[in-house]
């Protein structure tokens, strides 16, 4: 199969989809790699490492018209929207739920469409998303301690404290593994951490992995509430998979909070969980709201490319090596993990947390795509 590699053009991302040992796994196995010039250099991948794995280095328009499957780490963004085509797999992160527009574009176009982000096991878990969630849980940590410095509009508060000045309190909205990773670089800045969650079975679950370090408290409204107004630092880690992300933090709560403290929302790819988030990029990360710093970055891990880029191959390469030694139908109906992340079919969508989002019609997967294992 020929698989392309896109290069990223959305603001401030410095990620790609495969490595070079990526590359020559899949060139080992017979397929044929097509790499867009530059693709790799954000991650500090050369062409030439690229083409000394055995792939091929080509231009944007070569590498989006012969690739049967285009891998890539964000959401097609406008000006890629007329490369999108009949026939093409594209398999990345979509967050398409919260993305209308994109959406429209996709079915449009007669593409097919897996995203990261929906795979997901019998047992729940979601093994593409997951690399990204401990990444960005952990920059959120990092950049709620960074922008809690005076300078730069926050309290003027070291998170951990020093003898005889109390840490800074950090409050972690959902404990799932972005909050679960931002809990751990917090209580290793020497915060005093409480996560919110909604599942007792998790809320044990962590309490055991973290050895009772954190403050573990049934979340509900009224508990969002009285934390905020304590809060130095707050983490939004909730997820519903492909879903929106429902606004647990109202705007009256955020007026209630602490002049210069730090509302990261790392749920901003499915729409946020505050109703005062909007997306904001690396290069002007945040805003100010009834004075609480808002650090919204939608593409967290691009921040730390070559981290996130061995670590999203990683994850995804199996997959990609089943789509391309089977094709997708037969990779599906293999693996209904797979199957869960397919968003788009021949311009039906096929998940039905995404038609719902927008109000669109819903197929089943396999009334669209005939599955037949093997």
């Amino acid at each position: 199969m020929k698989i392309g590699v896109a290069k990223e053009i959305k603001s401030d991302e410095y990620r790609v989809a495969l490595t070079p040992a990526g590359a020559r796994e899949l060139g080992q196995r017979g397929h044929d790699v097509i790499v867009e010039t530059g693709a790799g250099e954000g991650s500090s991948f050369t062409d030439a490492a690229y083409e000394a794995a055995g792939a091929r280095v080509s231009s944007v328009e070569g590498v989006w018209a012969d690739a049967e499957l285009l891998l890539k780490v964000k959401e097609p963004v406008e000006p890629e929207y007329g490369r999108l085509r009949e026939g093409l797999v594209l398999f990345t992160y979509l967050h398409i739920a919260a993305d209308e527009p994109l959406t429209r574009a996709l079915i449009d176009s007669g593409i097919t469409a897996v995203a990261y982000e929906t795979v997901e096991t019998d047992f729940g878990a979601l093994p593409l998303l997951a690399p990204m969630s401990e990444i960005a849980g952990r920059l959120a940590a990092q950049a709620g301690a960074y922008f809690l410095e005076k300078p730069l509009g926050g309290r003027g508060l070291l998170l951990g404290g020093v003898p005889g000045v109390a840490p800074g309190r950090v409050v972690v909205i959902g404990g799932g593994m972005v909050g679960y990773n931002a809990a751990v670089i917090a209580i290793g800045l020497g915060a005093s951490v409480t996560i919110l969650e909604r599942s007792i079975d998790r809320m044990r679950h962590l309490e055991e992995v973290l050895s009772g370090r954190v403050s573990l408290v049934m979340s509900s409204t009224l508990q969002i509430e009285e934390s905020l107004r304590e809060a130095d630092v707050v983490i939004g880690a909730v997820l519903i998979p492909g879903a929106v992300t429902p606004k647990l933090i109202r705007r009256e709560m955020v007026v209630g909070m602490k002049e210069g403290a730090v509302l990261a929302d790392v749920a901003i790819d499915q729409g946020g969980c505050s109703e005062t988030s909007h997306p904001t990029t690396h290069s002007e990360p945040v805003y100010t709201v009834d004075g609480v710093t808002h650090y919204c970055v939608a593409n967290m891990p691009g921040a730390v490319p070559i981290t996130s880029t061995k670590a999203l191959t990683n994850a995804t390469l199996p997959y990609v090596e089943a789509i391309a030694d089977h094709g997708l139908a037969e990779a599906v109906a293999r693996d209904p993990a797979l199957s869960r992340g397919v968003n788009v079919v021949d311009g039906k969508i096929t998940y039905e947390a995404v038609a719902d989002a927008h109000g669109l019609e819903y197929q089943p997967l396999g009334a669209v795509l005939p599955l037949s294992a093997v």
